[in-house]
């Protein structure tokens, strides 16, 4: 999927788009999967509004917009489990992050028409510390996203810089680091992002009459430990490629009550 100068552009920029990494009939399924888990979730009355809230927008705009995100879905659809170890994905996976590979988590982020959240600047970092700073989110790109519906954008370089003091949960002060400034990552349904926990990006608003469908995976080396007891999802640790190294931290010390 991808040649030793696209790995030396991810490590110098933090993040590398790759096109077609999953083809048009995947692409389908996981957007009839993310539908799927929008409806059972109003049907379950557990539905709710995943936007940012901060002043980095008027209070009364904010009001207006809506950002529909779950976790862990890999547990809802089974297409997403297909996604997360499908061979073009790990094929990129294991020459960035290197042979042993972990999943982290998954969500999925919906921006709907003329609506759609913004995401400020930030880094993934604050959400969920490790020591090698090895994880990475794999954007997986379910419709065609450019600048008019809310694209993600990037500060190529920015990971070189370490982890940045954040406000509020989380994300970095808009007047130091405008949405705006970002290189946009346009994109076509099929297409992967993957960029840095370091790495810092946000998106626009959704102001167009197009609905955009993403599905993030969180991946690290099995190697790369947390720094802190934070952001446990189940499922994470899960062997995406590779063997795990370290027989005695093969998954995390959840306690059922």
């Amino acid at each position: 999927m991808i040649t030793q100068k696209d790995v030396e552009f991810y490590k110098e920029n933090g993040y590398l788009l790759v096109k077609g990494v999953f083809n048009q009939q995947e692409v389908e399924e996981m957007r009839k999967a993310v539908e799927g888990i929008i409806a059972r979730a109003a049907q379950s009355k557990a539905d709710y509004n995943s936007a940012w809230q901060g002043d980095f927008i008027p209070a009364e705009e904010l009001k207006k917009l809506v950002l529909k995100g779950f976790h862990d879905v890999h547990y809802h659809d089974a297409s997403f489990m297909r996604a997360v170890i499908h061979p073009q994905m790990t094929a990129v996976l294991t020459q960035i992050i290197g042979p042993n590979v972990q999943l982290h988590h998954t969500k999925m982020l919906v921006k709907p028409p003329e609506n759609g959240a913004a995401f400020p600047m930030h880094q993934d970092y604050p959400y969920f510390p490790h020591e090698k700073h090895t994880m990475l989110a794999a954007s997986v790109h379910l419709d065609h996203a450019d600048e008019e519906n809310g694209c993600l954008r990037v500060i190529p370089g920015s990971h070189h810089v370490g982890s940045l003091p954040h406000v509020g949960s989380y994300y970095l002060n808009h007047k130091e680091y405008p949405i705006k400034e970002g290189t946009p990552c346009v994109a076509e349904a099929g297409d992967v992002l993957f960029f840095n926990y370091l790495t810092i990006h946000g998106s626009e608003t959704n102001r167009s009459s197009r609905t955009r469908r993403n599905v993030l995976f969180q991946y690290r080396e099995a190697s790369d430990f947390p720094v802190e007891n934070t952001h446990f999802d189940w499922g994470m640790g899960l062997m995406v490629s590779g063997e795990n190294p370290n027989f005695t931290k093969v998954k995390p010390e959840f306690k059922i009550i």
